[in-house]
């Protein structure tokens, strides 16, 4: 029997509209829009298709989104200038600075300058320090917070519930375990960050009544790791070249979908499954962290 498919596009066109009305609700109550701040570095094609795309999602919001490009060989000094230039502009909530950045600059070094009340990525040290004491006023890295809105939304129990987590990145893995683990009734799971070295790591996936895929291969994740009815979540999302396609790729996740879903009792395919959540997060976080500075506690 195929599993239910989590379909991640239908569910962040439900958080997409709730922002767009709570952004309208905002520009009435304020007069202004929230703003989101974009920062690239270089020409990335890549980076560049990424930002355009969160830039017309502002767009369709409703928010102010307006970016900011330097040169490949901009300094470390002139980024985290432009940085801080950002976080004293009153109608900027929100600053993105695209990754990858260029060689010679410093990825933390540049995230870290940004204010946290302005860091809607949920990079910063202090929102991670937020999430881990459950201080609501805090960002969530978008990605983490996606896959917990498939869930709820999908209704899958947390409560009680074994979630293995396969990657421990900043990023995904360890907020999500956070986050997942934390007292309340949106969650309460009993979580185990898995990765790479450890031991006999298909039987603790197997373990797991929700497993979610970060680890950054594609197709890692194969029947024999899942048990029956398992949910599987996968955040992998790695190209493939594939002179079949005109991009001349194909995306795959880190789960092998054709196996999986024949065992799992729900899955969240790739693409069409978190990716789109991603985005969807990023605008509400813009518009919380609006709020959040329109309305100081």
């Amino acid at each position: 029997m195929s599993a239910k498919i989590l379909d991640g596009k239908a569910i962040s066109e439900q958080v997409l509209q709730e922002t767009r009305q709570g952004v309208a609700e905002f520009r009435t109550k304020h007069g202004f829009a929230p703003g989101l701040a974009f920062v690239r570095v270089g020409e990335d094609p890549a980076s560049r298709v990424y930002v355009g795309a969160k830039a017309k999602m502002c767009e369709r919001l409703g928010i102010l989104g307006q970016t900011f490009v330097l040169p490949a060989a901009a300094s470390e000094a002139q980024a985290l200038d432009l940085v801080a230039s950002l976080n004293a502009q009153k109608n900027v909530h929100g600053i993105l600075v695209q990754s990858p950045l260029p060689d010679g600059l410093r990825e933390d070094a540049v995230f870290e300058t940004i204010s946290p009340e302005k860091d809607v990525d949920g990079f910063h040290p202090m929102n991670l320090g937020k999430l881990v004491v459950g201080d609501p006023t805090g960002f969530v890295a978008c990605t983490p917070a996606g896959v917990h809105q498939i869930l709820l939304r999908s209704g899958i129990p947390l409560a009680g519930r074994r979630v293995v987590i396969l990657g421990r990145s900043r990023i995904v893995g360890k907020p999500l375990a956070l986050l997942l683990s934390a007292k309340g009734k949106e969650a309460d799971a009993t979580v185990t960050l898995a990765h790479s070295r450890t031991s006999d790591l298909p039987a603790v996936a197997r373990e797991g009544d929700i497993v979610i895929a970060a680890i950054g291969k594609n197709r890692f994740v194969t029947a024999d790791m899942v048990r029956e009815g398992a949910t599987v979540v996968d955040v992998g999302i790695t190209r493939v070249p594939d002179t079949a396609k005109k991009a001349g790729y194909r995306i795959e996740g880190d789960v092998d979908f054709a196996t999986v879903s024949h065992k799992a009792g729900a899955i969240t395919p790739v693409p069409g499954g978190v990716g789109p959540m991603t985005i969807a997060m990023l605008m509400a976080n813009t518009l919380k962290a609006a709020k959040l500075q329109a309305d100081p506690r």
